[in-house]
């Protein structure tokens, strides 16, 4: 998978170190990642890996085990250790040390112990290591360069559980369950790497991590996608023109996108008294709002303005230069994430080229345009 990716966890159902392992897997990780992480971390024999499919009612996704057959516990220091010295990428133990911090920092508050006394139980043991180092390294051979989660069901929430989302942004929805939907590992591993924020994405799979209980949707869902531009806020300005002559508009669309107007439309229609008119809206940044509207009330014959507050997605766009019958011309790439999906020739290139050679201003474009789309592999 290229680089560049996002993952966004979905977690409907809440979400555990477990669930994280299997979704990514489900999602196209390769299981071998988890053998790596038990061997890098020296836990080969105290942990197996067992990866399963099953379901959960009517959800169908992979089940991770990890099975420790020694439950000795390790203090924060010794998980720290363990981590620093495995030959896992060091983006990974990067990651899982930061993890580790966050648990040890809410368990140290919670009990009102030193970081360094902390035995921290089942949170201490071989399974959270192959957890934290196995999320990460998953994600990392997936290619997720950002990661967001979707807000959290809470039910039944552990005291640490809260101490390590306090300060991360995380959404928390009260739900009434009646047990723990989102463990502390699982936590540690969204405030140590997500944003909590749906992003716009295209999609490319979508994994399912079932957990423990058998509850029927018991899954958490990992969606790997490319990154599309983001959604933007952007303030509509709109007003109605009935006295202001045509060839007076055209200027003000000019004047309107020279001050930064991010567009400008213009529609006829019909006024009251059966007047023709026109509408004219201006899609602006929320911070020249107040400039442009400005600038309408002051240079047209409008006596107020109509404001409304949008979001815009706008793919990602690039100007190149591609080799045509007619020497370099320039051309308008149109991506989704890191995929090009359209070209389209730059009008004053192909103009000039119409006007110097006199040929047809359309012909010229048809040619760029198969120029563009053969140089890109649109073809």
């Amino acid at each position: 998978m290229s680089q560049g990716a996002l993952a966004y966890f979905d977690c409907v159902s809440g979400i555990s170190g477990d669930m994280t392992l299997g979704a990514l897997i489900d999602a196209g990780g390769d299981r071998a990642v988890l053998d790596a992480a038990v061997e890098a971390l020296g836990l080969q024999d105290e942990v197996a890996v067992d990866v399963r499919r099953e379901a959960r009612g009517h959800v169908g996704g992979t089940r991770v085990l990890v099975d420790v057959t020694d439950r000795g516990l390790r203090t924060v220091p010794l998980l720290r250790a363990a981590v620093e010295g495995s030959d896992a990428p060091d983006g990974v133990k990067h990651r899982a040390i930061d993890a580790i911090d966050r648990i040890a920092r809410a368990e140290s508050r919670v009990h009102g112990v030193a970081e360094s006394d902390l035995h921290l139980h089942e949170l201490g043991g071989a399974d959270t290591l192959v957890d934290l180092v196995g999320a990460f390294w998953l994600l990392d051979s997936l290619g997720v360069e950002q990661v967001y989660s979707s807000a959290l069901p809470i039910s039944r929430p552990g005291p640490a559980t809260l101490r390590i989302l306090e300060g991360t942004g995380a959404q928390l929805v009260p739900v009434d369950i009646g047990r723990e939907l989102v463990t502390p590992t699982g936590a540690a591993i969204l405030a140590a790497a997500a944003t909590f924020r749906a992003p716009s994405m295209a999609l490319r799979r979508v994994g399912y991590g079932l957990g423990a209980h058998e509850a029927p949707g018991n899954a958490l869902a990992v969606w790997i996608g490319d990154e599309v531009e983001q959604a933007t806020g952007a303030t509509l300005i709109e007003t109605n023109l009935d006295d202001m002559a045509p060839n007076l508009i055209a200027p003000l669309i000019d004047d309107l996108m020279a001050a930064g107007a991010l567009d400008v439309t213009v529609t006829p229609t019909l006024m009251k008294k059966g007047r023709p008119g026109h509408v004219l809206t201006v899609m602006s940044p929320p911070e020249l709002a107040g400039a442009l509207s400005d600038h309408l009330l002051r240079h047209s014959t409008t006596f107020g303005v109509r404001l409304a507050r949008t979001q815009r997605i706008v793919a990602g766009r690039r100007i190149v230069e591609v080799e045509t019958p007619f020497g370099p011309v320039r051309v308008k790439v149109k991506e989704l994430g890191t995929q090009v999906v359209d070209v389209a020739p730059e009008y004053e290139d192909c103009r000039r080229i119409a006007r110097e050679r006199g040929l047809d201003l359309r012909d010229v474009m048809r040619v760029v345009n198969a120029a563009g789309r053969a140089e890109l592999g649109l073809q």
